[in-house]
């Protein structure tokens, strides 16, 4: 899978803000703001994620994934 195709995923399927994705094609990077991640902990933001993703995970299509999940009001903070 290709970064558009990703990022196309994780939008599909969260309503994001903003989304920044990169990587090597197996090693991926991504920084997502979504409301939905309001009152979530950072665990439950990931899942939220990789739900997204479906099986890619499971069959290496995406082979790993670091997420930086922020709500907007945490990204306001941090962009600063």
């Amino acid at each position: 899978m290709n970064a558009d195709q990703i990022r196309e995923l994780i939008a599909a399927g969260l309503p994001c803000q903003h989304i920044t994705l990169q990587g090597d094609g197996r090693h991926w990077f991504t920084t997502i703001v979504s409301e939905a991640f309001d009152g979530k902990r950072p665990i439950q933001r990931h899942q939220m994620v990789y739900a997204t993703l479906g099986d890619k995970m499971k069959t290496d299509e995406v082979h790993a994934l670091s997420i930086k999940a922020y709500t907007p009001a945490e990204w306001a903070a941090i962009a600063k």
